[in-house]
């Protein structure tokens, strides 16, 4: 392994060796503008965070529920491009040292080209990217390119994947495995649940890269509950929850902080 799928998967394993899972945390860039959102995303990492995705805006996020549409269309009448978010990452890795991915759909991708945004999201030292939407038989040529970059390809499996299906996925994609945690879109709920924990152990019996679980966890207590089988817990819209509804941008900022610290907590069973 080369670049920053390296710092990655050293941070997936620390996290391991700590007896824990890692947090993961999810903020679009340009959100509520391209300053404020790296300030968000370097306050994650203060308060916790192991990890941070960075969402690349999209106009019509079919996998994102309302509060990260809501946060989308704010960046995106803010005027951000992808030259802001390589901004982002760039920033935001070289203030902390920690990893830095992306996580977009694939037409932005497509549109920019392959080889452009991966030599961008390396050079800003981006650790890869994550592609929801990307069929693993259709991802080659991104797959040439990360790999030449040093990138790790992170696809989505959910619950609804057959066990074939995951061993397809598993055995290309790299730095960790992003299990959704049930059907349906991004968002918070009340419980996590067994699906998750069942896709979990699925997953695990086709590979050996973390899996990591995301959609749906909102507080420490779920923190708790999915670090018990997961590798590592993906936080997106708890996060732009309390973006939003924060009185003024400094305050969301201390807002994404102290929720990171009650998540970090939570994955170390401290909640």
């Amino acid at each position: 392994m080369s670049g920053n799928i390296q710092l990655l998967s050293d941070t997936l394993a620390a996290a391991k060796a700590e007896g824990r899972a890692a947090l993961i945390a999810y903020l679009p860039a340009g959100f509520p503008t391209v300053d404020g959102g790296i300030e968000a995303i370097k306050a994650a990492f203060d308060g916790g965070a192991d990890v941070v995705e960075v969402g690349l805006p999209h106009s019509d996020p079919v996998l994102d529920g309302p509060v990260i549409q809501t946060a989308d269309d704010i960046a995106l009448r803010g005027g951000v491009k992808i030259a802001d978010v390589m901004r982002t990452v760039r920033e935001t890795h070289a203030a902390t040292g920690k990893p830095v991915l992306v996580m977009t759909y694939w037409n932005p991708i497509d549109r920019y080209g392959v080889e452009r945004f991966t030599a961008e999201l390396a050079e800003a030292g981006g650790a890869g990217c994550i592609l929801p939407d990307l069929p693993v038989q259709e991802a080659g040529l991104w797959r040439e390119h990360a790999e030449k970059h040093g990138l790790a390809t992170v696809f989505v499996v959910a619950p609804s994947s057959k066990d074939a299906r995951l061993a397809e996925i598993t055995k290309v994609g790299t730095g960790f495995v992003y299990a959704a945690s049930l059907m349906g879109v991004t968002g918070t709920r009340e419980s996590v649940g067994a699906q998750a924990q069942d896709l979990v152990e699925r997953t695990r019996a086709t590979t050996d890269t973390p899996v990591c679980v995301g959609l749906g966890v909102s507080d420490a207590r779920q923190a708790a509950e999915v670090a018990r089988f997961a590798d590592g817990v993906i936080v997106g819209s708890a996060f732009v929850k309390r973006m939003l509804d924060a009185p003024d941008d400094a305050a969301g900022v201390e807002a994404v902080r102290t929720l990171a610290g009650e998540l970090a907590k939570g994955v170390r069973g401290q909640a």
